[in-house]
């Protein structure tokens, strides 16, 4: 057995090692396994060739490197939200942002084109993917936007691990945008079109409308994407936060058979008994809480709690700068848990439930024998801000625990420079004295 206890002696190890996974122990940690089987007290983690073995305690490590957690917490890696992280680096710098179609801005006519899809121009050396990653988050669901010279549907997108690599982890994803604002906007300035276009689309999708018909608004590649999510190969992800418009979803969904998920949901929980039986997950801002639009006039903090009082399936996604500041959304949990929803949810909207809903829930978002050993060992409660990712693994492969901003937190903690000894600012890249 390959002992290394403390985590100082990890980092020491990942300075030497390949970049390989490893087979690893983590002995002795509050396992919050984020599945049926609940916190296990005390456990050990083995992991062998990226996978999670075994969970128990006193187990054989043969082989593997020793990590004692001393009872910290360890997770599951978290789910960073429905986000744009990799297509969106600086927002006001066009060059560096790919997140929406607008193929008909400055014309009158309306683009549908659901076989967009920003999984293809996702950058894994984005500096937003390790600023995510050493804060705990694991995985993020890549979202296309909705803008003028597009449509309702923004097009296609997908869970993306935030592990270096470029491939999607799962099933495509369609997101759509409804509701008032924008997305009336969009469709002519009315709620009632958005129905009625999506009836149509549909429509053509179904044959009821002739392809070569000067009405019709799909493309080819649109009808076969489209068709793939309405015979059930796919979820619709929809930005709607008016009751209304979500009973109205929860119709329209049902007699065309497509599955959906929610994103926003401001006024969900005053339809969380239907939510629930639909078996429709939603992904709510519990700190996006103010009337701030007619969409929103029944906001609350409790909604998290409500909807899952109620039995209905939630997670979490930030409403505002998600991709820049992704790190928050343990925040979201950590407050809906203090308006009533349960520690145990909170965690779960944070890990299990986003990887069922979107598809990778075999692989991600729980610790159990034969999924990938994506985990974080925190140093306290993992939905209090104020713990940290003690360590983050990756198929069990140790990640190294630093990004642009502990390099810029280091570069000002140093001592202040001193000119008359020639010493430079410290924004110049030298080595400290």
């Amino acid at each position: 057995m390959r002992r290394l206890a403390p985590l100082a002696a990890l980092a020491l190890l990942l300075a030497t090692a390949p970049a390989l996974a490893q087979d690893l122990l983590i002995r002795n940690a509050t396992v919050h396994t984020a599945t049926a089987r609940g916190t296990l007290q005390g456990a050990d983690v083995l992991v062998r060739n990226g996978r999670i073995a075994a969970i128990g305690t006193r187990l054989d490590a043969a082989g593997a490197t020793v990590v004692e957690a001393d009872g910290k917490p360890l997770t599951p890696a978290l789910f960073a939200g429905i986000t744009a992280i990799g297509i969106d680096e600086v927002s006001g710098e066009d060059a560096t942002t790919d997140t929406t179609l607008a193929l008909g801005a400055g014309s009158k006519e309306m683009v549908v084109r659901p076989e967009f899809d920003v999984t293809l121009a996702y950058n894994a050396d984005s500096l937003l993917v390790p600023v995510a990653r050493v804060e705990g988050l694991g995985f993020t669901v890549l979202a296309a936007g909705t803008g003028e010279g597009g449509s309702i549907i923004g097009g296609q997108g997908a869970v993306m691990r935030l592990d270096g690599s470029d491939q999607p982890a799962g099933p495509k994803l369609l997101f759509v945008q409804l509701g008032g604002g924008s997305a009336a906007g969009l469709a002519g300035g009315s709620r009632a079109a958005q129905w009625m276009l999506l009836d149509q689309l549909v429509d053509e999708v179904r044959g009821r409308i002739p392809a070569g018909s000067n009405a019709a608004l799909l493309t080819p590649a649109g009808r076969d994407t489209l068709k793939r999510y309405l015979y059930g190969g796919g979820r619709l992800v929809v930005g709607v936060d008016r009751a209304a418009d979500i009973r109205q979803l929860l119709r329209w969904s049902k007699r065309h058979g497509v599955q959906v998920a929610i994103r926003g949901g401001g006024e969900a929980w005053r339809v969380a008994s239907e939510l629930a039986a639909a078996k429709v997950p939603v992904f709510v801002d519990p700190l996006d809480n103010l009337p701030s639009n007619f969409d929103r006039i029944h906001a609350t903090l409790e909604n998290a709690a409500r909807l899952r009082a109620a039995g209905a399936i939630v997670g979490f996604s930030q409403a505002g700068d998600s991709s820049h500041n992704a790190r928050k959304i343990r925040q979201l949990a950590g407050n809906a848990v203090a308006h009533g929803l349960p520690w145990e949810d909170g965690l779960a909207g944070l890990t299990r439930v986003p990887a069922e809903a979107f598809g990778v829930g075999g692989e991600l978002g729980g610790i159990a024998p034969g999924m990938r050993a994506d985990l974080v060992l925190w140093d306290g409660d993992p939905l209090d801000v104020a713990s940290l990712a003690r360590q983050v693994w990756f198929d069990g492969r140790a990640i190294p625990m630093h990004s642009r901003q502990t390099e810029l937190r280091d570069r000002y903690l140093r001592p202040a420079p001193d000119a008359t000894r020639g010493d430079l600012p410290r924004a110049y890249s030298t080595p400290a004295h």
